[in-house]
């Protein structure tokens, strides 16, 4: 089937079993030879193939709403409902987002890229139906490692208690991104192998109905024997007890299993949830047989063996150097132990927990309580290093301000893809980080300029015992530089000049220092001497040093990868203020009020003009015409 010319879902209204398995086929090999190019997430989405066409065929969308919690697992949904033509732009910029995107199509009702969010927008969905007394279904789609998070504990409950009509759909391929753990993982292990109980109860109701009543004492009886049958089917009946209708397991790639669930849970009343059980991966054996999370999200790879095509770096890893040093310094102190929100595979700490097992946490998707954990261990003298995305990091704001910071607790925040992340978009951009936890008490925030710096800062924040201590780094791999075969410590709180000069200074840090070196530079040509430093330390800021540029009077110019509203700049504003500094002129860089879509890094700089161009560009408008005097002359 040609799946480029797809309009909308209406055309699987008429197709039969055999017919769904041809274009289920058909799809599984456009995705595996598309992505092949552009890279994405794969697993996921050949694992929901039969799952989103038989959603497609027994409900109509846009009128009933999908919510795909995360999102990466839409692609099959995409191609169903008339972007297919746009697939090789799947992830780059101006094109397709590998999200749901609510302005890229009707269908597209909830956006989503971080889990457990999608049954609490079904939930006030269905609360907007039954206040407008339409008639749509609503249908929350969320994978098994997404019901570890929290939020989505808490969804179930309220939906219970409510008893909206509603059909949960529990996508269960016992993986998220990395294996999932814990006790409702392992809940669902058990309903995988319990087989189906709800027909089961639904024949003894049948038969009980069939006899003669003989007063209520029979009728109660039976009423009791099929309660007692729910708990010997289905071990612990947890969301029934929580209001829900259980059906399943159902077989997630047999059509005939998947229609006849949906219609039954169609006519059921009241929240019913469909245990769903897919393989991530299905239909490509590379993805089908990776059991570390390797397949969740790739880059382009080669479809006949597998291999993933990248360039040959020269340089570790950022989240490798970060997770390798942690490791190292782990091995002299018993106390260090890292904790991960369900991303051992993403923070590199693979090689941490193969040597040391019993100090490595994956709590599951649940960073609120990955954070208030490390608080708990710091309170008992322990070293905690927390790795997190800075997009997840968001996550946890309440309890790394109010369990970390406000206790004052020695915890190690790693926070790995700070800055702009590339294809992953706007819901992933590691850019709100230092805006939202530079205002919190105790805390002290750096960046390194390279991964030799970086080394040292991981030593510096292990060795650090005043508080909470964050160390941003960005996404991929480091410059190359040569690493010190001794670590260190560097002072808190101090910055380097890394270029001299003594018309102006660029005060900025990590990924951002060699689009500052290349404009001063630039400007040296013209006769402008322009000072870079290293303003390593984001907080607390450099007083000694910024006294001496006061002293100077030179303009500022602050550049951060980052917003700019509350940021590094910002804190330098505000100093100047406290200083009534208000002669000094100073100009600011970084990224605008505004959410950054998906596209290479690169692209995104050069579109939000945060370039050595526009550097030096700055500097020329920022420069004076005549020298300066400084404060007091």
């Amino acid at each position: 089937m040609d799946l480029l010319s797809i309009k909308n879902p209406a055309f699987l209204k008429g197709m039969s079993n055999a017919e769904l398995e041809e274009l289920s086929a058909d799809i599984r090999t456009f995705l595996i030879e598309s992505l092949a190019n552009s890279g994405g997430h794969i697993g996921p989405n050949l694992g929901v193939v039969e799952l989103t066409v038989a959603l497609h065929k027994v409900f109509d969308s846009p009128k009933d709403k999908f919510l795909w919690d995360v999102g990466h697992q839409s692609y099959v949904h995409k191609l169903l409902t008339g972007r297919g033509a746009e697939f090789d732009t799947l992830r780059q910029y101006k094109g397709l987002c590998g999200f749901p995107k609510r302005n890229e199509s009707e269908h597209d009702v909830w956006e989503t890229g971080h889990s457990s969010t999608s049954l609490s927008g079904a939930m006030g969905m269905a609360a907007a139906r039954d206040i407008k007394g339409t008639d749509e279904y609503i249908l929350p789609v969320i994978g098994d490692g997404a019901l570890t998070g929290g939020m989505a504990l808490e969804a179930l409950n309220h939906i219970g208690d409510e008893k909206k009509d509603m059909i949960v759909i529990l996508n269960d391929n016992e993986m998220s991104i990395a294996p999932n753990v814990g006790a409702i993982h392992t809940m669902l292990g058990r309903l995988r192998t319990a087989g189906k109980y709800q027909w089961v109860k639904d024949e003894l109701e049948y038969l009980f109905k069939r006899i003669p009543a003989v007063g209520g004492k029979l009728a109660a009886t039976a009423e009791r024997i099929k309660d007692s049958l729910k708990y010997l089917l289905v071990s612990g009946m947890f969301f029934e007890e929580m209001g829900f209708t259980y059906l399943g397991p159902v077989d997630g790639h047999s059509y005939e299993d998947l229609f006849e669930n949906l219609e039954y849970a169609k006519k059921t009343k009241g929240p019913v949830l469909l245990h769903v059980i897919t393989k991530k991966g299905k239909g490509y054996k590379p993805a089908e047989s990776d059991k570390i999370g390797t397949w969740h999200g790739t880059g382009p790879y080669k479809i006949d063996t597998g291999d993933f095509v990248k360039p040959t770096a020269a340089a570790p890893s950022w989240s490798g150097l970060v997770s390798e040093t942690v490791r190292k310094l782990a091995r002299e102190d018993e106390r260090i132990v890292a904790i991960t929100p369900a991303m051992p595979v993403g923070s590199k700490l693979e090689g941490f927990a193969k040597e040391f097992p019993e100090r490595m946490f994956d709590v599951g998707i649940a960073e609120q309580h990955a954070a208030t954990m490390a608080a708990g261990l710091a309170t008992q003298d322990m070293k905690p290093f927390l790795a997190i995305y800075s997009t997840f990091l968001q996550r946890a704001y309440d309890q790394v301000l109010h369990d970390i910071c406000r206790q004052n607790l020695n915890v190690f925040i790693g926070i790995d893809r700070a800055g702009l992340v590339g294809a992953d978009g706007e819901t992933h951009q590691g850019v709100f980080d230092i805006a939202f936890m530079r205002h919190m008490p105790n805390m002290v925030l750096m960046m390194p300029k390279d991964e030799n710096e970086g080394q040292h800062m991981v030593n510096t924040a292990i060795q650090y015992n005043d508080g909470p201590i964050a160390m941003r780094f960005p996404r991929g791999n480091g410059l190359g530089v040569k690493l010190d075969e001794q670590l260190k410590t560097i002072p808190i709180g101090s910055w380097e000049v890394l270029r001299p000069g003594k018309d102006a200074v660029i005060l900025t840090f990590g990924t951002t220092i060699k689009m500052a070196l290349q404009a001063a530079e630039e400007l040296q040509k013209e006769g402008k001497s322009v000072r870079v430093v290293n303003a390593r330390f984001i907080k607390p800021l450099d007083e000694g040093m910024l006294n001496e540029i006061l002293a100077e009077g030179i303009p500022i110019l602050t550049i951060e990868e980052a917003v700019l509203q509350g940021g590094f700049g910002s804190s330098v504003l505000e100093y100047l203020h406290d200083k009534k500094a208000s002669h000094i002129k100073v100009e600011r860089m970084g990224i605008p009020d505004e959410f950054i879509e998906h596209g290479s890094v690169d692209a995104l700089l050069e579109e939000i003009g945060l370039t050595k161009t526009q550097v030096a560009e700055t500097l020329r408008d920022l420069l004076p015409s005549a020298p300066r005097k400084g404060i007091g002359s």
